[in-house]
């Protein structure tokens, strides 16, 4: 059974995943960290946990779900992934860090592609993949249905979803991905989003406004 352990990160309150499952193996979601001490806090919980990290997976590639890949890289030497669609989005990222006054110079360079007609399979837990855009060219979501969970990205959040004024936003697109790709998923699937506190699918039928 697969465990998720959140973070906020950076001056975007970012939220960050740690995904584990029963053998201690573990994914690190959109890693965010923005200073040593988020760095920190981040290796002392999977060192506390003795978690053994197998990849970075990613729901999407703006700034802020991206400043600490390169140090989560560094530290345990492990793979990088994202949607194909995301590496235009990730390659301007100087750019877009600029944008928000962020120094950000060194991007990290995917080494595989996440594709939603493959799940991944963390030892021998399997997680569904959602392909998503709307606020990115390339956003996913990652499903598990054992445990009733979905990391969402920046797709949708209690009460609202993603922006779409960003570059690889598209107002239409976004909403379709919800109604097509989240709001089949049982009404009390756990939603973890990108910033925020989790919600509910069902709740997000009923309550958010953006999808009345």
């Amino acid at each position: 059974m697969l465990t998720v352990q959140s973070f906020t990160f950076n001056p975007f309150q970012e939220n960050t995943y740690v995904i584990s499952n029963n053998q201690k193996q573990c994914w690190i979601v959109d890693p965010g960290m923005f200073d040593d001490r988020e760095k920190a806090q981040l290796f002392e919980y999977i060192a506390s946990k003795q978690l053994v990290p197998q990849a970075i997976i990613n729901t999407h590639t703006h700034i802020d779900h991206i400043f600490g890949v390169q140090a989560v890289v560094d530290k345990y030497n492990i793979p990088f992934g994202i949607h194909e669609k995301d590496l235009p989005l990730l390659n301007v990222a100087p750019t877009s860090a600029a944008m928000f006054g962020c120094d950000f110079r060194l991007v990290p360079q995917p080494t595989f592609y996440i594709s939603e007609t493959t799940p991944l399979m963390l030892g021998e837990d399997e997680v569904d993949i959602r392909f998503v855009p709307g606020h990115s060219q390339g956003s996913i979501a990652f499903y598990y249905a054992p445990g009733n969970w979905a990391i969402v990205g920046d797709v949708l959040f209690q009460g609202s979803i993603g922006r779409t004024d960003l570059p690889g936003g598209h107002f239409d697109t976004l909403i379709n991905s919800i109604r097509t790709q989240l709001f089949p998923l049982p009404d009390e699937t756990v939603v973890y989003s990108g910033h925020g506190p989790a919600t509910t699918i069902g709740q997000e039928k009923k309550y958010n406004p953006f999808l009345q």
